[in-house]
Parts: C-alpha cells; sequence; structure tokens
C-alpha cells in the first residue's frame, strides 16, 4: 500500500508540474501580449501626434474659404487666381460673389462639393473657396507709420503664442473694429494667417496689418525706446484693465490659450493689467479677453 501511495504521489506531482508549466506558460502569453499592446498603443498615440503635427503644418495659407471672407478678399487688394464654387444652384450672397469676380476678371470654377471639401480637408466653406496668394505680412515698422498718417497714438495687440487660428481669427476681427493699428505676433510657435484664420476674422484680416517677428522680446524693447507703453494682460496683475488711462501710446500682449504670457515678455511689460471677474472659473478665452482690453483701450480714447 505504501508503494501505490508513493507511486501515485509522485505522479501526481508530476501533473501539478504540468500544471503549473501550463499557468506559467499562459502568464508569459498573457505578458507578451500586454506587452505588445502597450508598444502598439504606444506606437498610436505617436502616429495620432505625428498626425496632429501635421495638419497644424498643412494649414493652408493660399485660400480664403467661406462666403464673407471671400466677399471680403474679392474687395480688398489680395490678388485671387482662382475662384470655386460649388456646382448647384447659385442664390444669396454667391451672385454677389460672382459679381465681384467677374468685375475683376478672376477666373471662375464650377466645381463639386466634394472637390471644395478636399481642398479645405472638409472645413465649412459655404460653397465658395478663393485661391490667393499667400498672405503678405507687414513690418512693425508699417503698423506705426499707419497710426502716424491717421494723426492717432498707436494701438497695437501684441500676440504672445496664441496658436488657435480661430483665436487669431477673433482677435483679427475685434482689432479691426476697435480700431487697432497692427498685430505683432512670434513667426515661432504662432497661429499663422490661413484659411481658417481668414474664415474666424470673417474677412477683416484684410483690413488689419498683421507683422510676423523672429524676436518678440526685442521687438516690444523697440517699442517701449519709441514711447510705447507696454502693457500685459495677466491674472496676477494688481491693477484693472478700467483704471488705466489707454489715451496714449499703448501695445496690449495677450498671452497663450494655457500658459499665459510667458516669463521673461512678463518681466518686459511697463504694468500689467487684469479683467475683473467674479465667477468661479478665473480664466478666460484668450480671444475674449482680447476683446475685453481692446474695448478699454477705445472706450479710454474715446473720452
Amino acid at each position: 500500500m505504501q508503494g501505490k501511495s508513493k507511486n501515485f504521489n509522485s505522479k501526481d506531482k508530476f501533473i501539478k508540474n504540468e500544471k503549473t508549466d501550463e499557468k506559467n506558460g499562459v502568464r508569459d502569453k498573457d505578458k507578451n501580449y500586454s506587452e505588445a499592446k502597450s508598444k502598439l498603443k504606444k506606437e498610436n498615440t505617436a502616429e495620432v501626434s505625428i498626425s496632429k503635427e501635421n495638419s497644424q503644418v498643412e494649414e493652408r495659407e493660399d485660400i480664403v474659404i467661406g462666403r464673407n471672407a471671400v466677399i471680403e478678399a474679392l474687395k480688398g487688394d489680395r490678388t485671387i487666381e482662382t475662384l470655386y464654387i460649388a456646382n448647384t444652384k447659385l442664390e444669396g450672397s454667391i451672385n454677389i460673389i460672382v459679381g465681384l469676380a467677374k468685375e475683376k476678371r478672376v477666373l471662375i470654377k464650377e466645381v463639386d462639393k466634394r472637390k471644395l471639401d478636399s481642398m479645405c480637408d472638409g472645413a465649412t466653406h459655404q460653397g465658395v473657396i478663393a485661391k490667393v496668394t499667400p498672405y503678405k505680412y507687414s513690418e512693425v515698422s508699417d503698423i506705426l507709420a499707419l497710426a502716424e498718417e491717421r494723426g492717432e497714438a498707436p494701438f497695437i495687440v501684441i500676440l504672445d503664442e496664441v496658436e488657435d487660428p480661430h483665436n487669431l481669427g477673433s482677435i483679427v476681427r475685434t482689432a479691426e473694429l476697435f480700431g487697432v493699428h497692427g498685430i505683432i505676433i512670434p513667426k515661432r510657435r504662432s497661429a499663422s494667417v490661413s484659411a481658417t484664420v481668414y474664415k474666424s476674422s470673417v474677412g477683416a484680416i484684410e483690413h488689419v496689418k498683421i507683422a510676423k517677428v523672429t524676436n518678440l522680446n526685442v521687438t516690444i524693447e523697440d517699442l517701449k525706446q519709441k514711447g510705447i507703453w507696454v502693457y500685459g494682460a495677466d491674472i496676477r496683475a494688481e491693477e484693472y484693465s478700467y483704471q488705466v488711462d489707454f489715451s496714449g501710446p499703448c501695445a496690449v500682449i495677450i498671452g497663450n490659450e494655457g500658459r499665459g504670457i510667458s516669463k521673461l515678455t512678463v518681466q518686459k511689460c511697463d504694468k500689467l493689467i487684469k479683467i475683473p471677474m467674479v465667477g468661479k472659473i478665473n480664466s478666460l478665452n484668450a480671444s475674449v479677453a482680447g476683446g475685453i482690453i481692446m474695448y478699454e483701450v477705445l472706450k479710454g480714447r474715446l473720452k
């Protein structure tokens, strides 16, 4: 009986070892699967990141989309190479666009809606796209010359790494309404004039000078040397925007959507100002904040 018992235990141990090996094999497979899944996830994340970067790089500067934006482009001095309209029934403001294009002898092409969709990567084009020469940026000296020509104290908006083209477009639109002589943006880490900016500004970009500079802080120093007072919109400021006298030459800095004004640029400001807020959320969209401060400047100059 003892021998049989020993044989049984030995066999049982062998079976248990086989089960243990099987479990270890399953664990190894699970581990390999988890590692492969993790690697695939990282690769997919990298691909998404690259895709986002490419979509930013491919933001086209040679087209204007949307009816109002195209109308303003046709009224302005931009060279319009071709006007693309959907081959559907012409109605509403499309007739105005076609009329303006004919006056300027612009080539008009009727195309399928899918062609328009592909040209602007699916953005809302309202049945019309104008192919234009790339936007011609101004110099800072052009902005100052415009103020002098109008007999007004310079009023400049400086955007410190505002990266969203919709925000840039909205700021341009507000700037045109409130009498800003020009906008200054950095060459790096900033939205540039593109089809999205055109559409967001509702064509106002045709009437506002935009200068793109290599070094924003050097430009700020140059403006200060010319007697222009530089204000930075910052939540840490002690003085409210409505308490400031903006009647003299001034430049207002609006910071990045998330980070605000960079530390070095804050140090370049003559004064920091803030917008009064009583709600629980203590920040505003860049274009909204810029609009409020631009209004305060205009209001101060109308007194």
